[in-house]
Parts: structure tokens; sequence; C-alpha cells
């Protein structure tokens, strides 16, 4: 079996974000692996273990795409169990919003499936940064696959793959046949931390890279000039202010029922 998971290098949520250059794209000086992406590379793990892993042939491939840094998020999969990293990275693509992302990492998957068929690429529910859980539907319609979207569980059987889907109220069960673009949620298991065993054999796990022109994408299909959305203008956030003190002499409760009136929350 042979599973893609796209895996991306977000900001760390412990410090503050920032927006940088003309592009007001975000600053990844303090990236790590998307929290989410880990749910989605454990179930391909554990897909693949439960096939007999790596030595009958089951392939689990984390790709990212990104500036240089970005190989870091494909190292750290690598510690945790994937059997080989890719990243995809070329100076056109900064800038790119989900649908540019999405053309070019379909083009990626298409390139890692020649020779041996790619069986399922799997996903997080949505990205720590963008937040958008736009670029699973788009890789779907890309490449022409069924699409499932926030599994909290996922099963294989011969072709087909069987997954639940929580709502609020009710769940439902969909089946899919393979190959298959699926999202997971931060429900479906609990991630693995790479052991001092698996940091060791990360190192001699290969890493290729791909350029824009490895996969066939022009450069101005991508980036700024190929995103359909653009970032005209941003600023930070104002500063909190210390808020209203209402010191109880007696008509608290009146004080506190007029402020709540002034704001229209009441």
């Amino acid at each position: 079996m042979k599973i893609i998971v796209l895996v991306k290098h977000v900001p760390d949520a412990q410090f503050d974000r920032h927006l940088t250059g003309e592009g007001y794209t975000t600053d990844r000086d303090e990236s790590i692996l998307s929290e989410l992406d880990e749910y989605a590379l454990e179930a391909a793990l554990q897909l693949a273990e439960a096939r007999g892993g790596a030595k009958a042939g089951n392939q689990v491939i984390a790709l990212s795409m990104g500036a240089s840094g970005a190989v870091n998020a494909v190292k750290k999969s690598l510690q945790m169990g994937a059997t080989e990293g890719v990243h995809l990275t070329d100076s056109a693509l900064a800038g790119s919003d989900a649908a540019a992302t999405s053309l070019a990492l379909a083009a990626a998957i298409r390139h890692l499936g020649t020779g041996a068929p790619v069986d399922l690429v799997l996903t997080g529910m949505a990205s720590t940064d963008g937040e958008t859980s736009l670029v699973p539907a788009q890789l779907a319609e890309r490449l022409g696959l069924p699409q499932v979207t926030f599994a909290s569980s996922l099963t294989v059987d011969g072709g087909r793959l069987t997954a639940r889907r929580d709502a609020d109220t009710y769940s439902e069960t969909v089946e899919a046949t393979l190959p298959a673009v699926v999202s997971v949620t931060d429900q479906i298991n609990e991630p693995r931390y790479p052991n001092f065993k698996g940091i060791i054999a990360a190192k001699r796990k290969s890493i290729t890279t791909l350029s824009l022109a490895d996969i066939g994408v022009d450069p101005a299909h991508v980036g700024h000039a190929g995103s359909w959305t653009t970032v005209t203008a941003a600023e930070e956030r104002p500063p909190r202010t210390a808020g209203t003190i209402i010191t109880d002499e007696g008509d608290a409760g009146i004080k506190l029922v007029d402020f709540l009136a002034a704001q229209k929350l009441l």
C-alpha cells in the first residue's frame, strides 16, 4: 500500500504570529510540523503496520511544500515512522493560496504515483495557520479522486475504505473506493512521539527534493501570480485594554447591567 501524507510547516502556536513581505505572507521563522497533520500521519502508519509495514512493501510518504525550513516537517515525520520524505520547494511557490497550493501538490502526487500508483492521500482536518480546510477538497477535484472529509475513524479492506464522520448530534459511516483523498480529525487517534530508535532510523531515510520543473508546473500558475486570492492590507491586532472595573458599593449589579446594556449584550 502506498500512502502519501501531506505535512505542513506552520508557525509554533506558542509564539505570536506575524506577516512579512509585500504579500503579507506568514513569517515561519519559529515553525513546527502542524499538530493536526500528526493525526493523519499516525493514521497512515497504523494502516501500513496492519499490513506488515515497510518490510511488506507498504510505503508512507510525507510530502511537504514550502521554503527550505519546511524540510523540518518532513524530518519530524520520518522520526515518527514515515518510510520516506518529499520536499517540494521552489521560489515561485512563495505566496501561494489554497488553490495554487492544491495545484502544485496535485502535480507532486501525480509525479510520485509514477511507477507504483498512490493508494491513499491523507491530510489533517485543516492547517493550524490558514485553517481553511480547502486543500483536501481541491486536491480530490484536481486528481479526480473520491473524497472523504473529517474522518474520526478509518479502515481499509482491499480496495475500499470505510470512515466514520462525527457531527454534533449524529455520526455517519461512509465508504469510498481506492485511490481516495481523506482528511482526518484530531479524534481519530493519539499520534506517537518520536523515540530514540525512530530518531536514529530517520537519519538513514531518504528525503527527495522536487522543484516545479520536476513536476511539470508552470511557475505562473502558483505563487502570487497563480493565486485566486490576495491580501491587500493587514495590520497587527491592537493591544487589549484593561477593561472596566466595577467596584461594589451596593449597586454593582445595577452597574453591571448598565454596562452590558451599553455593549448591546442584553
